[in-house]
């Protein structure tokens, strides 16, 4: 990299903070660290045009976990765990609405589904278990989270009835990730794109960090790059691809709404007269286990089939586009907000809910800075 004197005085000396990674968490945690330190120059550094991973990729959930992902996670964690995940989930949506406002992420609260495919023989055992868990959820959301809801949109091959929860809703991820840039550039934090870092040192006074053949020194390093973390930090954080897309417009479709199917391995929504749909990664973990994009005919595949057996049966639909993000996943679902080394810090590990934990686990990273 060959660089000028001004391009390294005004953008690569006396850097107080360098944030790697400029999705939800990296934005979040340099606009925090601009409210804690006013006068501190603050540099993200992202290896994208734009944010890698899935911030400018997702879906545009603004959820929390369906039912049945919650009893799933309450057969491996701690009733108070699970209790601290969704209320970390729920505190990081309201972060994220108050600091850029409902109609700038056009946050649409049309509630969420679960839907039971009709081999899908758990329906039962999770309306045998909702009580419970609207009981557990009652102190934070003050009602029930959770109840039934008939078919009224006509979705084939599933089972009586549909899981309705009215506390969630749509985002519009473009105007969410636009926003926070413009609000990081507002607030004096540089923004390098198509930067990545190689490596990087901690010393005494500092942390010595490489972009390819240049290096340059920052007082604070702070890592969020989620599924991409252990290409540089021994993170217990596995990369995890979805894939999605879209299709053209249909004419008189009167579905509205989030959806989840098969513990929210399969998810879609409206997009106006669109339907958005991904997941299928349960399909093939070991292929999906991965930090390269791309689709795969297996899940592809499978993708369209529900399109046209479940979702929309019986009609004509087109795909207009396809893509892939890339999430970060571990063997625990709370996400790893610590202190990697004396300069050094990391906010990953985001479990697939970077939309409702990303604003919270910034916040929380900017602030383990002394």
């Amino acid at each position: 990299m060959e660089l000028s004197y001004w391009e390294i005085k005004n953008w690569f000396t006396a850097v107080d903070y360098t944030v790697v990674g400029s999705g939800i968490v990296g934005l979040h945690t340099a606009l925090r660290l601009r409210e804690r330190f006013p006068a501190a120059k603050i540099l993200v550094l992202e290896k994208g045009m734009l944010p890698q991973g899935a911030s400018t990729k997702n879906a545009g959930f603004a959820c929390f976990g369906s039912l049945s992902e919650i009893i799933d996670d309450l057969n491996a964690h701690t009733e108070e765990e699970v209790l601290q995940l969704i209320e970390k989930r729920w505190k990081g949506l309201q972060l994220l609405r108050k600091r850029l406002g409902d109609q700038t992420i056009d946050f649409k609260p049309y509630g969420g589904y679960e839907l039971f495919l009709t081999d899908d023989t758990t329906l039962d055992y999770c309306l045998s278990r909702m009580t419970f868990v609207n009981d557990l959820l009652r102190p934070l959301f003050k009602a029930d989270v959770f109840s039934t809801e008939h078919n009224r949109f006509g979705f084939g091959h599933i089972n009586e009835p549909m899981i309705f929860n009215p506390f969630e809703a749509q985002i519009d991820t473009g105007n969410m990730m636009q926003a926070l840039l413009k609000q990081a550039v507002c607030e004096n934090i540089l923004i390098l794109n198509q930067q990545t870092v190689t490596a990087f040192h901690d010393r005494a006074d500092g942390v010595q960090v490489a972009l390819g053949d240049f290096s340059f020194h920052t007082q604070k390093l702070l890592f969020t790059t989620n599924g991409f973390a252990t290409q540089l930090l021994p993170a217990e954080v596995k990369p995890a691809r979805a894939q999605v897309f879209i299709t053209e417009p249909i004419p008189d479709l009167h579905i509205k709404g989030t959806f989840h199917i098969d513990k929210g391995y399969y998810y879609f929504r409206n997009v106006e007269d669109r339907i958005l749909f991904g997941g299928g990664r349960n399909l093939d973990f070991e292929g999906e286990t991965t930090t390269e994009f791309g689709q795969t005919e297996i899940i592809q595949n499978r993708l369209e089939e529900m399109l046209k057996t479940v979702i929309l049966p019986d009609r004509e639909v087109k795909i207009a586009h396809r893509w892939s993000g890339i999430m970060g996943m571990g063997a625990q679902k709370s996400p790893i907000v610590r202190q990697h080394s004396e300069n050094v810090y990391c906010g990953v590990r985001l479990g697939g809910m970077g939309v409702a934990i990303g604003s919270l686990v910034g916040t929380e990273l900017a602030d383990l800075i002394d």
